[in-house]
């Protein structure tokens, strides 16, 4: 299975933004400045994103994005899904017709089993769990200095 970079860039850009949001607004521009990701093609990510209820815009001079609800309740599976579809990576398990040997499939069993596994992982993991592991995990980043990056996306 294979992410398009539409789901990897979307899901690097709303750690970006879970990550330097102090209950402001961020820019399209200091997301895709930090992630190196296109400004045009973020802009068709956040459509997609704000269409499903996951960031809210905030437009004028001080204007950006943010996160529509709390950390916590955003998960991996909610971004991919807006942005890849159904995590399924054959095309039985969407649609039983697309298959002639859909029910007497011998790895129809196997493919079920892995997308299972898949929603189960992206499903367990919230915004808020990246955000929590990039801080443990990036230990040279003192208080200040999250304040300080925080502070310098305006």
């Amino acid at each position: 299975m294979k992410l398009s970079t539409k789901g990897k860039y979307g899901l690097k850009a709303m750690f970006e933004l879970a990550l330097s949001s102090n209950g402001s607004p961020v820019s399209l521009k200091y997301i895709a400045k930090k992630q190196g990701i296109s400004d045009q093609y973020l802009e068709q990510i956040f459509s997609a994103l704000r269409k499903a209820g996951l960031v809210n815009s905030v437009r004028g001079a001080q204007g950006g994005y943010m996160i529509s609800k709390e950390l916590s309740e955003v998960t991996v599976a909610d971004i991919l899904k807006v942005l890849e579809g159904d995590m399924a990576f054959t095309e039985c398990l969407l649609d039983k017709e697309a298959c002639q040997n859909f029910d007497s499939c011998s790895t129809k069993y196997v493919w079920a089993k892995i997308k299972e596994s898949i929603e189960e992982v992206t499903k367990s993991i919230s915004l808020q769990d990246m955000v929590d592991d990039y801080k443990v995990n990036n230990k040279n980043l003192k208080g200040n200095d999250v304040i300080d990056i925080m502070n310098s996306r305006k």
